[in-house]
């Protein structure tokens, strides 16, 4: 119960954090593109990157801060990072072409989806 408390707390810092830094990043560049929402992936990318060398190839740092920091607070802060770990560790597996698929899938099917949700939330 102690870890799943410690996920809800770090993904309730994370999901605050994510809110704040997208909402100074549009009010300082005008909000035309969505430069928040690139800093937070391409920054939650590089933390969920850092993090599992650390904790889990290195244990630099203890196992146990894996799942509130990882999950918890970089998962609420974006999802992103973790696609972009799960694709960096098929590469790695020599995985190229499921990795090439889990990127464009991801990509090309989140458009969907998103087209989609806009269109039944339009309807309603």
């Amino acid at each position: 119960m102690g870890s799943l408390f410690l996920v809800g707390l770090a993904g309730f810092a994370g999901a605050v954090a994510r809110y704040l830094l997208d909402g100074r990043i549009a009010a300082a560049t005008g909000g035309s593109f969505p430069w928040g929402t690139l800093v937070i992936n391409l920054s939650g990318s590089l933390a969920i990157g850092m993090l599992f060398a650390l904790i889990t190839e290195r244990a630099a740092l203890p196992a146990e801060w894996r799942a509130p920091l990882m999950v918890g607070f970089v998962g609420s802060f974006t999802t992103f990072s973790t696609l972009t770990l799960e694709s960096w560790r098929m590469i790695e597996d020599g995985a190229w072409l499921a990795a090439g698929g889990n990127l464009f899938g991801s990509l090309a099917l989140g458009m969907v989806a998103v087209i989609g949700g806009v269109a039944l939330g339009r309807s309603i």
